[in-house]
């Protein structure tokens, strides 16, 4: 991913908790390759126009990012 000063922070627990709960186990980990394992710690930011929700795989601790469509915001 690219630099930090790039992004622009965006609050995710500002999402409802249905919401933050449905990003934050329906995760794809490359690293892992498995869907659903879950992620923690999740910061939500905007990159290039596009919304992104990264966190900490539970299973493995590899970085996972969940890209956001029209249709998630």
């Amino acid at each position: 991913m690219s630099t930090d000063d790039q992004r622009t922070v965006r609050d995710f627990l500002a999402r409802d908790e249905e919401e933050q709960q449905a990003f934050l186990d329906q995760t794809w980990c490359d690293n892992c390759q498995v869907a659903d394992l879950g992620m923690h710690t999740p910061i939500e930011y905007l990159l290039d126009g596009t919304v992104f929700v990264e966190g900490t795989c539970k299973k493995c601790g590899g970085q996972v990012f969940t890209e956001l469509t029209d249709d998630d915001l």
